[in-house]
């Protein structure tokens, strides 16, 4: 696998994102919530919303984002539309916008999130 995250492995247009978060979320940690669905291609694809009131700077946001897309790359999923939906803030706005422990926090947390749905589903489709 190489390390790009290309656009067809994304989740972009709102249809998509709406008939995800139709379903019912499939798994949740501290920080992040996970919607799951089957989807008719060979690839799972993600969606992220990280919302502007959590992470109020850009390079918070972006973050996160980057975080979620490497973890996500990383994991081998079947073909699944995932979205991961940050449901709190993840650090303060005294703070820094982004350093090392924040990246490893969020690495695990999205890690565990992705693989406690696993986990949770081996008897079914996933």
């Amino acid at each position: 696998m190489n390390g790009k995250f290309s656009s067809d492995r994304r989740i972009v247009k709102t249809d998509d994102f709406s008939s995800v978060f139709r379903m019912r979320p499939c798994a949740r940690t501290e920080h992040f919530v996970l919607f799951a669905r089957l989807n008719q291609l060979t690839h799972a694809r993600l969606g992220i919303v990280v919302a502007k009131r959590f992470a109020p700077r850009a390079v918070t946001r972006n973050t996160v984002k980057r975080v979620c897309r490497e973890v996500f790359r990383c994991m081998q999923m079947p073909a699944f539309d995932c979205i991961i939906r940050m449901t709190s803030a993840v650090n303060a706005r005294k703070g820094p916008a982004t350093s090392s422990r924040l990246k490893r926090i969020l690495r695990e947390e999205v890690y565990r999130l992705i693989a406690s749905r696993k986990t949770n589903q081996k008897n079914r489709l996933w």
